[in-house]
């Protein structure tokens, strides 16, 4: 293992998310010493701390994991605070002179990585000053790690991008989304192309339909000023779910490389149909969540949320199909569903195999039975909270009937297991320090996933919805079941089901 020696310049560094995940995730790359003496953390933001304040929010956030209160205080020793306006080209000149003094106490080689943790707003005017203002004048690596959202649309997105370009090339430009840092996310890869069973069967011919969950059981919680101007579509589908769909559709690639693999997401990015604003209609829902229950619980509809407007037409629900015009995925939905308030928080793939031409258990021939329709055979990727998948089979039932029933070939990462995974921040940001961007997202990327999303939500804002249309704690509204009813298929993971079996829902 090599030390990486590297100065870390994060802006927003008093911000929730610098304090949630990077600090931990930086302190645990500490302790398996990827980082070790030769690195520094310079955070900044408008808050006017000092060194000593700085230090003890970190040692706050990492107390949890730190093995004693000295490690965490020698740790926190690497990082150092400036209070700074982005606007201001003068605090340049002093985050300037802190970095060159810092790279000289700390041997630090004159790599530099940048983390915006903050409003995209800003992105232009920060590269454009760190270029202007020198602190990319040494010889080591320069990288930018940029949050998203990546703009609101194509054109922002592609202007942002021009703007980021003009200081960085697109290889020192890393475009987080933690959920491809994920372990099963990372995983979706070798169940595919490391298991011949799957590969071989990875086609229109043997696949129905494949469904991508991302179901959030809370609400927008403090985020409602925020999730107001974004919404499901922007927040959750041009990403995330943009982009495991690209690793579920892609082909195999040359080589298991960084540039092996972003060619290929690209590729099946291209291929996904770009709709009118009739299939829009044909093929999207939205919805927005009510007051509702759940068992002992009782949820406060959107419109009561604070910050956000009272008649708000946002939506917190999204379920769509998109279909894919290429050669392996031709007539194969691909169903996509997330949203707030839903009855599970969970995240899931289900590959939905087509049923075998003729069962043969069937009770009669002139007699139709239930025994005539077999259970799909279902590959399920379980991304969290749990960690795994499943395979589900059609069996025989014990007694002297041919009856069949479904059976589940299951396995799950332990607790120990998943509690000792690296958390997705932590791999992400190793990953940039050794110049891997695999697990980022290229601007060709996020430009086809604006395409694709412009035209839904351009659709949507020519009409008025009827919202809000479903109960906080229920998977999303009715049209979203009709949605998959139309096309003969039906949504695998049903976890409302249990609660209203039993009165809770």
């Amino acid at each position: 293992m090599k030390e990486k020696n590297v100065l870390i310049t994060i802006f927003g560094g008093t911000g929730d998310l610098a304090q949630r995940k990077l600090y931990p995730s930086l302190f645990r790359l500490y302790l398996k010493g990827e980082l070790q003496e030769s690195f520094a953390v310079i955070g900044t933001a408008r808050r006017p701390w000092s060194d000593e304040k700085y230090r003890e929010v970190v040692q706050e956030t990492i107390k949890d994991i730190a093995e004693s209160t000295e490690q965490a205080k020698t740790f926190s020793e690497h990082f150092y605070y400036q209070s700074h306006d982005v606007t201001d080209t003068e605090h340049y000149d002093h985050l300037k002179d802190l970095a060159d003094r810092l790279d000289k106490q700390y041997d630090l080689q004159g790599n530099r990585l940048f983390y915006l943790a903050m409003s995209p707003n800003f992105f232009g005017t920060i590269v454009q000053h760190l270029e202007s203002q020198g602190m990319l004048d040494t010889d080591g690596y320069h990288r930018v790690i940029i949050e998203k959202p990546f703009g609101t649309d194509y054109e922002s997105a592609k202007k942002l991008n021009e703007e980021i370009n003009d200081v960085f090339s697109e290889q020192e430009i890393y475009r987080i989304d933690h959920y491809l840092g994920k372990e099963m996310i990372q995983n979706i890869s070798a169940i595919r192309f490391a298991n011949n069973i799957f590969e071989s069967m990875w086609n229109n011919r043997y696949i129905d339909n494949i469904q991508i969950n991302i179901s959030e059981n809370l609400g927008v919680e403090e985020r409602g000023g925020y999730y107001d101007k974004s919404g499901a579509l922007k927040d959750m589908v041009q990403n995330h779910i943009l982009q495991v769909l690209a690793l579920l559709a892609m082909e195999p690639p040359i080589e298991f490389s960084e540039r092996g693999i972003r060619q290929e997401k690209i590729k099946a990015l291209d291929s996904v149909r770009i709709y009118t604003p009739e299939e829009v209609k044909e093929n999207f829902v939205r919805g927005q969540y009510d007051d509702g229950h759940l068992e002992d619980k009782t949820f406060t509809g959107y419109r009561k949320e604070d910050n956000v407007d009272p008649n708000s037409a946002t939506e917190t629900f999204v379920a769509g199909k998109f279909q894919l015009d290429n050669f392996r995925w031709s007539g194969v939905p691909f169903y996509v569903r997330t949203g707030k308030r839903l009855t599970e928080k969970g995240t899931r793939i289900n590959i939905v195999f087509k049923p075998t031409p003729v069962n043969v258990f069937k009770t009669s021939i002139t007699e139709p039975s239930e025994q005539e329709t077999l259970a799909p055979n279902v590959l399920t990727i379980y991304i969290q909270p749990t960690e795994g998948f499943s395979l589900s089979l059609n069996g025989k039932e014990v007694g002297n009937s041919f009856d069949m029933i479904p059976v589940k070939l299951d396995y799950r990462n332990s607790a120990e297991i998943i509690g000792n995974t690296p958390e997705a921040y932590e791999k992400l940001l190793l990953d940039a320090f050794e110049g891997d961007g695999t697990n980022f997202t290229h601007w060709d990327e996020v430009a086809q996933s604006w395409r694709i999303v412009d035209v839904i939500r351009h659709a949507w804002d020519n009409e008025t919805p009827d919202f809000p249309n479903y109960a906080a704690g229920t998977m999303g509204p009715k049209a979203a079941y009709d949605l998959l009813a139309k096309d003969g298929f039906e949504w695998i993971w049903t976890p409302d089901e249990w609660y209203r079996e039993r009165n809770l829902l």
